[in-house]
């Protein structure tokens, strides 16, 4: 049986880090920088027989928009459909009900995301975004 819990003081640090350092769009991620995105976000965990095993969050302002960002299932349990749990607790919360948009990005899980009404944004040309020197790097050099 998988637990969903959004408890803090459950969260494996060190194994989350560890995921997103590993991760293609945190690589090397420091801690420091994981610690400080938990503390400004919504985290939660799943967990099977007190281990944690997945990981996501959500950056919202609880009424317009929300960010779901980290999605991590553990690779011995992928393709349980955990993920897809996390981000189904995440939409049937009270506290983002009425949120107007929902937005991601992922390289590999479109079919999970469009699994749960995700779709590419009806008019892409009006996204923007800025990134720091770093991570533009990053992005370029990785397909």
């Amino acid at each position: 049986m998988i637990e969903l819990d959004d408890d803090r003081t459950r969260l494996d640090l060190d194994r989350i880090h560890g995921w997103l350092a590993s991760s293609y769009w945190s690589p090397g991620i420091a801690r420091a920088t994981v610690t400080r995105a938990l503390a400004g976000s919504h985290p939660l965990g799943a967990y099977a027989q007190g281990e944690q095993i997945a990981f996501a969050r959500m950056i919202t302002d609880h009424a317009t928009f929300a960010w779901l960002a980290d999605v991590w299932v553990d690779e011995a349990r992928r393709g349980e459909g955990i993920g897809r749990a996390m981000v189904r607790w995440f939409l049937d919360h009270p506290g983002y009900a009425g949120v107007r948009r929902f937005a991601l990005v992922t390289g590999d899980a479109h079919g999970v995301y469009a699994a749960l009404d995700f779709h590419p944004p009806l008019r892409p040309e009006r996204w923007m975004e800025r990134l720091d020197p770093d991570a533009a790097a990053r992005l370029r050099a990785t397909p």
